[in-house]
């Protein structure tokens, strides 16, 4: 009922979506340095991360399989593998044409792949979002009628007080009449006061 409405700020905002980015980036600016340091048409420096890479994708694989596979260290072997390999190629070719043409691949598929788990993200930050919302309103709804019931209890009381009193004033009235008969009176029987339920 009464939310606290704050302004989010759009840095924390899109951070996430540029990480995709940033990842391929930083691997293809670290393989280029390797390569102004001596990588460019090193056999011994493409052997290694071909096997690095391959190494990556074996464990991504053995971590897919099985019973208890678990989908999040699979991904992550895949994605090292891939960027094992982009840095191999980056490193050890010369010119920039063939990196860059890599580096764009990368991003795409790294955003293609993102995008999948930030609808996720969404879909069930929206289905959160929209049961509070439920539950809140159902809260209130329960809290206005406990409100009403209680100011009809509270009413009825204070009818009842009052009924009470003007009948106590009624009565020493009477009694102070001359040729009033109390035993009649309770021979009669008093009228009943309202329940406050």
């Amino acid at each position: 009922m009464n939310e606290q409405l704050t302004a989010r700020h759009w840095l924390p905002a899109t951070l996430p979506k540029a990480a995709p980015a940033v990842a391929t980036s930083t691997i293809l600016i670290l393989a280029r340095i390797w390569n102004a340091n001596g990588a460019e048409h090193s056999l011994g420096n493409a052997v290694l991360m071909t096997a690095l890479s391959l190494a990556a994708a074996a464990a991504g694989a053995l971590a897919a399989l099985g019973r208890f596979g678990d989908s999040v260290l699979a991904g992550t072997a895949f994605a090292a593998s891939g960027a094992l390999a982009l840095a191999g190629v980056a490193g050890y070719t010369d010119g920039l044409p063939l990196p860059l043409l890599l580096w764009a691949l990368a991003t795409a598929i790294a955003y293609g792949l993102a995008a999948r788990y930030w609808r996720t993200d969404r879909r069930d930050t929206v289905a959160h979002q929209r049961h509070m919302t439920e539950r809140r309103e159902e809260h209130a709804h329960i809290e206005r009628i406990e409100t009403l019931r209680a100011h009809t209890q509270i009413e009825v009381a204070r009818e009842g007080a009052a009924y009470a009193a003007a009948l106590a004033e009624a009565m020493t009235a009477r009694a102070a009449l001359p040729g009033f008969n109390p035993e009649a009176l309770q021979k009669a029987g008093l009228p009943e006061l309202p329940n406050p339920r």
